[in-house]
């Protein structure tokens, strides 16, 4: 992207992807090259090229974020577009909040700072590398495609890459979007691939067939690698890490309404609705906003919510269980009494929002035949069982007559 970053805190540079092909020295064995997947690390770098960034932000329902003096601005970053960048047809924003180009002459040749008083950009911390406890990387498969490999951590209690593959399958039968998944091992420990949804493959100044996520897309003749744009939830929800805390599933469901594709948003919010009540059931509380994204669905000409990723059942004994996000009027106590208690910040009907519970419900109950069906064993059976919720343990008994006879 062509603009000028400063910072009086410290450099925020905007992103650009450094390419090394094969390990670094101390990465985990073997990376480097197995199955026909070699590594691929990023890091961040000052600028972003615009020529990989080409989708196009339509949206005529939000404002950029000009603030002038904002209260913090000597510990703030600040950005300005360059003024042949808001020329080109290609040009996107990185940060869809607080970097709008919804209105290019509010923002030619002004200074813009993050809102909310967070102290950097949203798109500054979602180009960061793959962060979280557990190592990962990127690799390509043998065409090409690029996909993200999830490594063991030392004191794993259970084989969390087959877990974590089983219960996002079981969330792909329950209706929800998920990236296609692989298993393997490599020396002799599991691994899980998932394909990255922020790349696309077609040909030169084309997008793939009507139809086809972009992100579904496969490398072939002729067919060269785009780049989607993404942004986290932590990014439209327009606040700090510190007080992501206290924001919920409600806050995530506003962000979409005020800046997806308005054709997408019922969908959105209905599929965010379902992720709520997948965690629940399957007792995932790491749901933090960093774990919910968006993408620039190009096909579209606007923001959508990004596929399901890095969901993993949490086993324990505990018959009150919490997520990390606030799911209702009872904060974040994961029943789905409490889901239900905001209905309305996701459908209109809650008839609409039963149904979907109940169609998470149908599938979740038989999550042992999905996990056997895709490899787990007797052992990884038994050490998941305290996680998966039975109906009538987080829901009262009138909900639960509810959910049974849903249409």
């Amino acid at each position: 992207m062509s603009g000028r970053w400063t910072s009086r805190r410290r450099c925020a540079g905007c992103v650009s992807e450094f390419k090394v092909f094969g390990a670094r020295p101390g990465s985990v064995e073997a990376v480097s090259e197995f199955d026909g997947f070699f590594a691929e690390q990023a890091w961040l770098q000052p600028q972003v090229k615009a020529s990989q960034r080409r989708l196009n932000v339509r949206s005529s329902d939000r404002r950029p974020a000009v603030e002038a003096s904002p209260p913090n601005r000597d510990l703030t970053s600040q950005f300005a577009y360059g003024l042949g960048y808001l020329k080109r047809p290609e040009a996107v924003e990185v940060d869809p909040v607080s970097l709008s180009l919804a209105d290019l002459e509010a923002v030619r040749g002004q200074p813009l700072f993050p809102i909310n008083g967070v102290a950097e950009f949203g798109g500054v911390r979602d180009a960061a590398p793959a962060g979280g406890a557990r190592p990962k990387t990127t690799v390509r498969d043998e065409h090409g495609a690029l996909w993200l490999a999830k490594f063991p951590a030392t004191g794993d209690a259970f084989d969390v890459a087959r877990a974590e593959a089983c219960t996002l399958e079981l969330a792909r039968r329950c209706g929800l979007t998920v990236p296609e998944l692989r298993y393997l091992r490599v020396g002799g420990k599991p691994v899980m691939l998932i394909r990255r949804f922020d790349r696309y493959w077609a040909p030169v100044g084309e997008l793939p067939a009507a139809g086809l996520a972009l992100h579904e897309s496969r490398p072939g003749t002729g067919r060269v690698e785009g780049r989607i744009p993404f942004a986290s939830g932590l990014t439209l929800v327009a606040c700090s890490e510190f007080e992501s805390r206290t924001k919920g599933y409600a806050d995530l469901s506003a962000a979409i309404r005020k800046h997806v594709h308005p054709p997408s948003i019922k969908a959105a919010c209905q599929e965010l609705f379902a992720r709520m009540v997948f965690n629940i059931f399957a007792s995932n509380d790491d749901d933090h906003l960093r774990n919910h994204g968006f993408v620039f669905d190009h096909s579209q000409g606007g923001w959508a919510l990004s596929p399901l990723d890095d969901v993993v059942p949490r086993p324990g004994f505990a018959y009150e269980r919490m997520l990390h996000l606030q799911v209702g009027d009872e904060g974040k106590l994961a029943t789905l009494d409490n889901a239900l208690s905001r209905f309305a910040a996701f459908t209109a009907a809650r008839a609409d929002a039963v149904e979907l519970v109940r169609r998470v419900w149908s599938e979740v109950r038989q999550w042992k035949t999905t996990f056997e069906a895709f490899g787990a064993d007797a052992k990884l059976l038994a050490q998941m069982a305290s996680a998966f919720r039975e109906l009538e343990d987080i829901a009262s008994p009138e909900l639960v007559a509810e959910i049974r006879n849903a249409r």
